[in-house]
């Protein structure tokens, strides 16, 4: 069985980060040379790694997101040989905001659900999630097969992190209403981002399992730009992915008995 894995992100240089983490660049057509990008329709470009992992700049957003993870996994399936699904895993990746307290800067965040956050409608008497309208999901459980073995190796590593759902929202949160709204609305929550949901509707349509890790760069609340730690995010990222590259992604044994 052929093991490949996507890896997907918003802006390059979180690609950046989960590349170092996972090491020298290599494509599987020329071991050993600086790599070359794989071109996309959509003017996207896939960064084939050794070790059978693929990393995409997805774009911002759950909708540009879930276009570009789409667009990936229909030329893999259209052009990867034999049958079957056309990865093995799709991962969200990248920055987010973390949930006091369960999630401090530099924490590194395992989704336990990938949780759409404003996806439904304000009522007179609260929120409703898109399910209780009638009209499809909000949320992608993410199972203990597939997180622990994450889990382990961030231990193993020494690396603090928390296994939990990671909500996505299209409005980035800047006031401490709207915190403490999310907050109470998904009390178990550690972190906030825009991305993970559009790639879980996408690997769902393939029937890919999906899984999102983030890496703390701020607190969830109030906007405020001086108090935020993105390089210090995006090195937590890149050291996660360099203990989780050779101890899971890029290790079939794990990866199958962990499915």
């Amino acid at each position: 069985m052929v093991h490949r894995i996507l890896i997907v992100t918003a802006v390059a240089a979180e690609a950046d980060s989960v590349a170092a983490g996972l090491g020298p660049d290599a494509p599987e057509t020329a071991p050993g040379t600086a790599w070359e990008p794989l071109s996309l329709p959509g003017g996207l470009a896939l960064r084939r790694h050794s070790g059978g992992v693929d990393l995409l700049v997805g774009g911002v957003g759950p909708a540009a997101v879930a276009a570009a993870t789409g667009t990936a996994l229909a030329h893999a399936s259209l052009t990867g040989a034999g049958s079957g699904t056309p990865y093995d895993l799709v991962v969200s990746a990248g920055i987010a905001g973390g949930f006091a307290p369960h999630a401090p800067i530099g924490t590194v965040v395992v989704s336990g659900a990938i949780v759409a956050a404003d996806l439904g409608a304000e009522t007179p008497d609260g929120y409703l999630a898109v399910e209780e309208l009638g009209f499809g999901r909000s949320t992608h459980p993410v199972p203990p097969s597939l997180t622990g073995p994450l889990a382990a190796a961030l231990r193993a590593g020494d690396r603090p992190h928390t296994v939990a759902p990671v909500l996505t929202v299209s409005t980035v949160t800047g006031t401490a209403g709207r915190a403490a709204e999310l907050a109470a609305r998904h009390p178990a929550a550690a972190a906030e981002a825009m991305e993970g949901f559009g790639v879980a509707e996408a690997a769902a349509a393939y029937g890919v399992p999906v899984v999102e890790i983030r890496a703390v760069s701020n607190a969830v609340g109030p906007r405020d730009r001086a108090a935020w730690r993105i390089g210090e995010a995006l090195d937590s990222l890149r050291q996660a992915f360099a203990l989780l590259g050779p101890a899971v992604f890029m290790n079939p044994t794990v990866f199958v008995e962990a499915k």
